[in-house]
C-alpha cells in the first residue's frame, strides 16, 4: 500500500504516503514481524499436533546388518572331559570307530596287504580342547517390523492435549494482534498530539514575528520603548526552540509509528486528519461499569491452559490400565565363510503377536506425578483470580482516565474560548497602544496553555480507550471482516 502510493510520486520529490489510522493497523497486521512470529507459533503448534497422531498408526521400519566374526564359538558333546574314561570328543569318536577297526583288522588279517592301525584322537584340529568351532565368518541379516498400539487409554488423552496447545498457540497469536493494535493506536495518536502541538508553537512564533515586527515600529515611531523592543526579541528567540522541539517530536512519533507497523523506516508516511476529528466521539464513561472479560486473552489462556491440567491428569490415570499392541517382524538370514553373494543361501524368519502391558507397581512414580499436576492447577487458579483483578482494575483506571478526560476537554474548550477572546483583545489594545507588551505575552501564553491542555485531554481519552479495548479483548480483525 505505502509503496504503490509512494511509486505515484515523482522521484525527484518524496511525498509522505498519507494514512489513516484504519489504514495503519491493516499494514501492521499485515507487516509486523511480531504478529508473523506468532502465526508461525500457530503453524509449528498445527505440524506438532498432526505428529503426535502419528502414534497411532503402525510404525514401520527397516534394519540391516553384517558381522564379522573373530573368535567362533566352540561347542563340547560327550558326558565329560576326562579322556581316560571315555568322556569328550576323543571318547565320542573311539565310541564310533573302534568296531569298524576291529572287524577291518580281522579282515585284513593273513591277507599280507598292509594298513594303519587306527589310533583314536585326544583333540579336535580346531578347537584343540576336545570341541568344535561352530559357525561362519560372515553373518548377513534384513528384515522388516512394524508396530501398532491396539488399546492405549493414555496416548488417546494425550492427543487431546495436543489439540489444545494448537488452541493455545490461537489464543496467543490473538493477544498478538490485540498488544498490536493498541501499540499503533497510541503510536498514531501520539503522531496526531505532536502535529497538533507543532500547529501550536508556529501560531505562536508566527505571532511573536508580528509582535516583533509592530513593536519595531513604534520604537523607531517613539512609541514604544527599548525594553518593549528586546522583549518581542526574546519572545521570539523563546519561541524557536519550541518550534524544533514539536518538529522533532513529530519525527519521532511517526519513526515510532513506522517500527511498530514494521515497515522500512526510511518509508516516507504522514498521518491523516488532527485530534479534533475524533474529539467529537468523546463520550461520558460511567467508572463503576461492568466490562465483560470473556474476550481478555489473557483469561483465555488460562482457561486453555486449567483444560490442559484436567486433560493431563486424566492422561496420567489412564496410565494405571493395561496397553495391547500389534507386532509383526520379517527378516532373511545368511551365513558364509565368504564373499560370493550370488551363493548365499538365505534363510528368512517371521512373527506376528500382540504384546499386552499391565502395569503393576513403579514405585509411586504415577501418584506422585498426579499430585504434582493438581498443584499445577491450583497455582494456575490462584494465578486466574490475580490476573482477573489485576484487570478489573485497569479497566476503572482506564475507565477514570477516560472520564477525566472528558471533563478536561469541556474545560479546556471554555478556556480557549475565553484565552482566544482575551488575546484576540490583548492584540488590539497593544496595537493601539493600550495595551503593554507584557499583557499580549500574558494572553498569547493563557491561549497556548488552554489549546495544549485540549488536544492533551483528547490525546488522554484515545489511549485509555485504546487500552480498554485491548484489555477487554475488541479484536480489530474481528470487526472489520464482518463489515
Amino acid at each position: 500500500m505505502l509503496v504503490a502510493a509512494a511509486a505515484s510520486v515523482p522521484q525527484e520529490q518524496e511525498v509522505p504516503a498519507v494514512i489513516s489510522l484504519e489504514q495503519a493497523l491493516e499494514i501492521a497486521l499485515a507487516e509486523s514481524p511480531t504478529v508473523k512470529i506468532a502465526d508461525m507459533e500457530v503453524e509449528r503448534a498445527e505440524f506438532a499436533r498432526k505428529g503426535s497422531y502419528a502414534s497411532l498408526f503402525p510404525q514401520i521400519s527397516a534394519s540391516a546388518s553384517y558381522q564379522r566374526t573373530i573368535k567362533k564359538q566352540v561347542m563340547y558333546m560327550g558326558g565329560g572331559d576326562d579322556e581316560e574314561d571315555g568322556g569328550g570328543m576323543s571318547g565320542m569318536m573311539a565310541g564310533i570307530l573302534d568296531p569298524i577297526v576291529y572287524h577291518l583288522q580281522k579282515l585284513y588279517a593273513g591277507t599280507g596287504i598292509p594298513y594303519v592301525e587306527y589310533v583314536p584322537p585326544t583333540t579336535t584340529e580346531s578347537a584343540g580342547d576336545g570341541g568344535i568351532e561352530v559357525g561362519r565368518w560372515n553373518t548377513f541379516n534384513g528384515g522388516i517390523s512394524a508396530s501398532m498400539p491396539l488399546i492405549n487409554a493414555q496416548l488417546w488423552k494425550s492427543l487431546a492435549i495436543s489439540g489444545a496447545s494448537v488452541d493455545l498457540a490461537v489464543e496467543k497469536a490473538r493477544s498478538s494482534r490485540l498488544e498490536m493494535v493498541n501499540q499503533v493506536k497510541q503510536a498514531y495518536f501520539a503522531a496526531l498530539l505532536a502535529k497538533e502541538a507543532h500547529k501550536v508553537y508556529e501560531s505562536v512564533y508566527r505571532n511573536a514575528v508580528q509582535n516583533l515586527e509592530l513593536t519595531n515600529k513604534k520604537y523607531n515611531a517613539s512609541k514604544a520603548s527599548e525594553l518593549d523592543l528586546a522583549r518581542a526579541k526574546t519572545t521570539v528567540a523563546n519561541a524557536i526552540p519550541d518550534v524544533f522541539n514539536s518538529e522533532n517530536a513529530i519525527f519521532l512519533s511517526l519513526w515510532q509509528l513506522k517500527a511498530v507497523m514494521g515497515i522500512d523506516l526510511d518509508t516516507e508516511i504522514d498521518v491523516k486528519d488532527s485530534l479534533l476529528v475524533y474529539a467529537g466521539d468523546m463520550q461520558s464513561v460511567a467508572v463503576g461499569e461492568d466490562y465483560s472479560l470473556e474476550g481478555n486473552s489473557s483469561l483465555r489462556q488460562l482457561a486453555i491452559q486449567a483444560d490442559q491440567l484436567a486433560n493431563t491428569v486424566k492422561m496420567q490415570r489412564y496410565g494405571y490400565l493395561p496397553t495391547l499392541s500389534l507386532a509383526f517382524s520379517y527378516s532373511m538370514n545368511a551365513m558364509t565363510n565368504d564373499f560370493k553373494f550370488e551363493q548365499y543361501k538365505w534363510t528368512p524368519y517371521s512373527f506376528v503377536g500382540l504384546s499386552l502391558n499391565i502395569p503393576i507397581f513403579t514405585g509411586g512414580q504415577r501418584h506422585n506425578e498426579i499430585r504434582q499436576t493438581r498443584v499445577q492447577a491450583a497455582e494456575l487458579s490462584l494465578q486466574r483470580e490475580n490476573v482477573e483483578r489485576q484487570l478489573r482494575i485497569s479497566i476503572r483506571q482506564n475507565l477514570s482516565t477516560m472520564e477525566t478526560a472528558v471533563k478536561s476537554h469541556e474545560s479546556a474548550l471554555d478556556a480557549l474560548e475565553s484565552a482566544q477572546k482575551a488575546f484576540d483583545i490583548a492584540a488590539k489594545s497593544y496595537e493601539v497602544g493600550r495595551s503593554t507588551l507584557t499583557d499580549l505575552d500574558a494572553s498569547r501564553l493563557a491561549l497556548t496553555q488552554a489549546q495544549l491542555a485540549a488536544s492533551q485531554a483528547v490525546y488522554s481519552y484515545l489511549v485509555a480507550k485504546a487500552a480498554l479495548e485491548s484489555t477487554v479483548g475488541a479484536d480489530f480483525t474481528a470487526e472489520n471482516t464482518t463489515k
